[in-house]
């Protein structure tokens, strides 16, 4: 791409700041008994942290990046603000609430205005092979969408297998063990599939308890929840808010935001309280705020 167009091309080799700030977290969040999403910590922390440097090295004003996302900079108020790409099926601001107001100043996001036919047109007349280029749709590194299969082998070659999960009973939510699981990282909350047990209504998996090695099971309805908390909170639009908060919350990249109220609470926490119950909040999981199409802020979805 480098060599068609015409720029310099720079190698930062950030391997083991990868496996520390990504691939590690990673591990541990699914050994909890959560299911995590990287991608968030490896926008603000690892690809943002390093760019931003390797920029001002090299006299450069912006990192940009491919994401479907917009910044914009608000003189009035001197603050640099997060809004979701014009194509809300392809936004990525989901992956971006943790970047500082520092981190936001150096972005530019080129396809934020532009729908993904755009672009592939605009690369097929630049003649870039990428233009047709596949989508990917999982972790970037476990292509094949086997996040249990990779933790295995993961601790296996780290010489850490004493730290993969045994099996382990399955309990439904009047506490009545119904069935055995095959350790706790195989499953997340709103799995349906897989859980080897035969019941007169579907059963999902409502909650994981990582202490009691159990996973617990309950119908649909039992995936329903008002509220959560959030931890890690970064508002973007503002500073930490003395009041609740009304704002558009999503609890995963897929889910359609829902109102809610947002209370914040001590040590970059927040209480968020929807009007009406949301499926399968997931610990784990990010959520984002948003006030129409503009990112509030975000936070990681802990176990109330």
């Amino acid at each position: 791409m480098a060599e068609s167009l015409g720029f310099p091309f720079y190698v930062l080799n950030l391997e083991r700041e990868f496996e520390e700030s990504v691939v590690e977290p990673f591990i541990q969040s699914y050994l909890s008994g959560e299911t995590p999403i990287p991608c968030v910590a490896c926008n603000s922390r690892l690809k943002f942290a390093s760019l931003d440097k390797m920029a001002i090295s090299l006299g450069c004003e912006k990192v940009a990046t491919g994401h479907y996302a917009r910044v914009e900079y608000d003189k009035a108020n001197n603050r640099y603000r997060l809004f979701r790409g014009r194509n809300h099926w392809k936004d990525q601001s989901y992956f971006l609430w943790e970047l500082t107001q520092e981190q936001l100043s150096h972005a530019y996001f080129p396809l934020g205005e532009m729908q993904k036919e755009e672009v592939r047109d605009i690369a097929r007349e630049a003649k870039l092979y990428t233009a047709e280029k596949q989508e990917s749709q999982e972790i970037c590194f476990v292509p094949d969408g086997k996040y249990s299969e990779f933790i295995d082998r993961y601790l296996d070659h780290e010489g850490r297998s004493a730290e993969t999960p045994g099996g382990g009973d399955i309990v439904n939510t009047a506490g009545e063990t119904i069935g055995t699981h095959t350790g706790i990282h195989r499953y997340t909350v709103g799995q349906r599939r897989g859980l080897g047990i035969s019941n007169e209504k579907p059963l999902y998996v409502t909650q994981i308890e990582r202490l009691k090695n159990q996973i617990i099971v309950g119908e649909e309805g039992e995936l329903d929840s008002i509220e959560f908390v959030a931890k890690g909170v970064n508002w973007v639009a503002f500073d930490e808010p003395a009041e609740p908060v009304r704002a558009n919350v999503k609890v995963r990249y897929r889910h359609e935001p829902a109102p809610a109220t947002i209370h914040a609470l001590p040590d970059n926490g927040a209480r968020i309280v929807f009007d009406e119950p949301q499926r399968a909040i997931t610990p784990g999981q990010a959520t984002i705020f948003y006030n129409g199409d503009e990112v509030v802020g975000g936070g990681w979805i802990v176990k109330n």
